[in-house]
């Protein structure tokens, strides 16, 4: 499987030159024939306005599926089209898409874990659910950005039957070493492959960082982005996690009975 990570700089507050840059951008990656088209968090409107933010949301990510969408059915491509502010029943959740080839959405996911330090929870509502879903055959998972720093959560999809978890994120350069370390740890831990697509640029007075990334279950970097807007892709052999997981079988080894919170 070929996954294309989308690192994409958007404007704060403006969500139709964003869908625009992200359409640009989707059309420019499918010229290397990807399997999985990959877009960072909350790309319709940046991270994140706290002015006039439901006004600026999609509204049941109608704007997502039909354009978005639309392009996955067009290039017979999936994709993981990222997060976007979203209002539903009253509210605005933070909430990521996955198309697949046909263009249909076949999963939807709600961020969880809010990111406090922010006021994201000011803003947002968490999202109650975990979200998994198959690509190709392929059994993935999603989560967004700050959902990395709780590894209880990529362990419950994993025991639930993942091999490729998407992250995708608005993570800040100050903190880049700390993505790096955490999406590595999750691949090496849970012994899959992660996408992880980051956003760039800068919003308000917060620089994001870049370096989206591809990694395999041993915690190798299959490929690795730079800091500013770029599109970066690497090949998946899933035939290397059925090996890892035969050899160093940590899942037949655990001990769930002693673990309390």
């Amino acid at each position: 499987m070929k996954i294309s990570c989308v690192q994409m700089d958007m404007a704060l507050g403006k969500p139709e030159e964003n869908f625009k840059l992200a359409e640009k951008l989707i059309l420019q990656a499918a010229e290397g024939k990807p399997d999985v088209i990959v877009l960072p968090e909350t790309w319709n409107v940046g991270f994140f306005p706290k002015e006039h933010l439901a006004e600026l949301s999609d509204r049941d990510c109608i704007a997502v599926k039909e354009r978005i969408g639309t392009l996955a059915k067009k290039l017979q491509t999936n994709i993981v089209a990222g997060s976007v502010a979203n209002v539903k029943d009253g509210k605005v959740y933070n909430t990521a898409c996955i198309f697949d080839r046909s263009g249909s959405c076949i999963a939807q996911y709600d961020k969880t874990h809010l990111f406090t330090p922010m006021g994201e929870h000011h803003s947002f509502t968490p999202g109650d659910h975990l979200c998994r879903f198959q690509l190709d055959g392929i059994s993935c998972g999603i989560i967004i950005c700050y959902d990395i720093r709780f590894p209880e959560l990529t362990r419950s999809l994993t025991v639930q039957g993942i091999d490729l978890l998407f992250v995708v994120s608005q993570w800040p350069g100050v903190r880049i070493g700390h993505l790096r370390a955490l999406t590595t740890a999750r691949a090496i831990e849970n012994q899959m492959f992660v996408a992880c697509c980051n956003s760039c640029g800068t919003a308000i007075t917060t620089k994001y960082g870049g370096a989206s990334a591809v990694i395999d279950p041993w915690g190798e970097t299959l490929v690795l982005a730079g800091s500013e807007q770029e599109i970066v892709s690497a090949e998946c052999d899933f035939g290397v996690a059925d090996g890892i997981r035969k050899s160093i079988n940590v899942f037949a080894d655990r001990r769930p009975e002693l673990y309390q919170y």
